[in-house]
């Protein structure tokens, strides 16, 4: 979903997925994943650097996405990491498209469970699986020109990336 609008939690279930072209609402998404039988919530925040490998002082970032596969992907995570941690309460993953500034939240992934493994892990499986199968690229501008990021790679299926299937 791409809104113009700041994402809102959903208003029943416990996966918060989406799609935005307004800041990242961090702090609710950690907030949001609170239960009374989660103890532990992991947030991971992906921020907008200043710098790439050979491109120095990168001031824009500028992320595109195949919208229509963003959540249905992002739904394959959160049931792939619900099955392999079957004590998580709420997990979210969101992610930013269009223009960054240095420092602005790029995406937000937040896990909450009973104990901190299971959160941990979960909230490490989701941000690296979201990297490597979720359609969304990212364009730096710095100071000499601008390019797709060095880290850009082939989109794969969910399955062929950090052991699901």
């Amino acid at each position: 979903m791409t809104s113009p609008e700041m994402l809102a939690p959903p208003a029943e279930g416990d996966d918060w997925l989406g799609l935005s072209t307004s800041p990242l609402p961090v702090h609710d998404a950690s907030e949001w994943a609170v239960r009374a039988d989660c103890g532990a919530i992991v947030t991971f925040t992906g921020a907008a650097r200043d710098h790439s490998d050979g491109r120095p002082d990168v001031d824009l970032l500028e992320y595109e996405a195949y919208e229509t596969q963003v959540e249905p992907r992002l739904a394959r995570i959160a049931a792939e990491a619900r099955a392999r941690w079957a004590g998580l309460g709420r997990l979210v993953m969101l992610h930013r498209v269009g223009s960054l500034a240095v420092g602005d939240a790029a995406v937000v992934v937040v896990a909450s469970s009973p104990h901190r493994d299971e959160a941990f892990h979960a909230a490490r499986f989701c941000i690296d699986t979201l990297k490597g199968t979720v359609p969304i690229w990212k364009k730096e501008r710095w100071a000499d020109g601008s390019s797709w990021g060095l880290e850009a790679q082939h989109v794969t299926e969910p399955e062929h990336v950090g052991g699901l299937g």
